[in-house]
């Protein structure tokens, strides 16, 4: 059963039970399966529309529910599918479309989510779309050992700063600049739980930000996700209000895990 915490004022924490996290790994394995599909489809001429319809269609054989499809926002219509596709200079949030052409060169950051008997499992991948070039791989190898930072950050006794410092200065010292709109975050029976996982820690808190430090615990469950940007931070929120782009038009890339706390160490839960 779910043991609730409040560790900070106003933030609710909620540790896995033995047999939730078994659940949340099997919702992991389901969602690494949908990627490890989109993996071997992704090439030049297919379109977003047809990876969702791939994602989806694992998914669901799995008995599983896709977690993004449905979900709502303030003002905005709800999420038309079940994994967002962000193309190159896209962040996050891109909406899949079957008009939605992948050409040779392109960079895909694909993400997806799916309920299991109650539980989720989310995780995100950058892929290439035939040739790039160095330099686009080193951003997207430089965002993936990011994520590894945050996640071997990811010990009892540790703290959130130190996770979101962890990445933070992986990303920076490689010349690259940390998204600081959005941030990974609880995961368990609902799709965004407490507490935030930031990719970076100011040194004061300020702005629109929260930053509820707290430490680690066993039997927490979260997702990191680092967005890693090649140019300036600097975000807008398209005319669809669901896809954000850099402003600069730079090429970004996101990575991300589930993981789970535990005495012997973290443990991703989404991959194979």
């Amino acid at each position: 059963m779910t043991t609730r915490i409040t560790p900070i004022e106003g933030v609710e924490v909620y540790l896995k039970s033995p047999e939730e996290l078994a659940l949340m790994r099997e919702a992991g394995r389901i969602v690494a399966l949908a990627h490890q599909a989109m993996k071997a489809a992704i090439r030049p001429g297919i379109s977003t529309g047809e990876l969702d319809k791939i994602a989806e269609t694992v998914i669901r054989d799995h008995g599983a529910k896709p977690a993004f499809l449905g979900q709502i926002k303030p003002n905005t219509p709800p999420f038309p599918a079940t994994i967002t596709a962000s193309i190159n200079e896209e962040l996050v949030h891109g909406i899949p479309s079957h008009k939605r052409i992948l050409k040779d060169g392109d960079i895909a950051s694909l993400d997806t989510g799916c309920f299991y008997k109650g539980f989720v499992g989310d995780s995100a991948w950058t892929y290439v779309v035939g040739e790039v070039s160095a330099t686009v791989l080193r951003l997207l190898d430089v965002t993936e050992k990011s994520l590894y930072a945050g996640i071997a950050a990811s010990v009892i006794g540790n703290d959130l700063r130190t996770v979101g410092r962890s990445i933070q200065h992986y990303v920076e010292k490689h010349g690259y600049s940390v998204a600081r709109e959005y941030t990974g975050h609880g995961v368990g029976q609902a799709m965004w739980e407490d507490p935030q996982i930031p990719n970076w820690w100011p040194n004061k808190p300020r702005g629109p930000h929260r930053f509820d430090n707290m430490a680690l615990v066993a039997n927490m469950t979260y997702a990191i996700e680092p967005m890693v940007i090649a140019g300036r931070p600097d975000l807008k929120e398209l005319d669809d209000k669901w896809t954000v782009v850099t402003k600069d038009k730079s090429l970004c890339a996101h990575f991300e895990h589930t993981i789970a706390i535990t005495p012997d160490g973290p443990e991703i839960m989404t991959k194979l």
